[in-house]
């Protein structure tokens, strides 16, 4: 009975040791931007450290470049001509 509690504790220790140990090199892996003095030094250290996202095509080609036309657009614009028309307070 023992042995399955000890075998069970040190398991967990051991996961816990592994665990605090990656913690520390992968804090410990990222540089030091903020101590460089020019911007651009600056700016080019984040830059390497963490590098921007590129957006996916799908959400690329949504923009106004795929012809898209909204048909409640149009709608819209009449409607809201129609409320600024209305006399509030008159």
């Amino acid at each position: 009975m023992t042995t399955a509690r000890t075998s069970t504790w040190t398991a967990a220790l051991l996961l816990a040791a592994a665990l605090g140990t990656s913690t520390v090199a992968t804090s410990a892996a990222e540089p030091n931007c903020r101590a460089i003095e020019s911007t651009s030094a600056r700016l080019s250290c984040y830059d390497a450290a963490f590098p921007p996202k590129m957006t996916s095509p799908a959400e690329a080609r949504i923009g106004s470049a795929s012809g898209y036309k909204d048909p409640f657009l149009a709608e819209e614009a009449r409607t809201a001509a129609k409320l600024k028309n209305i006399c509030r307070g008159c």
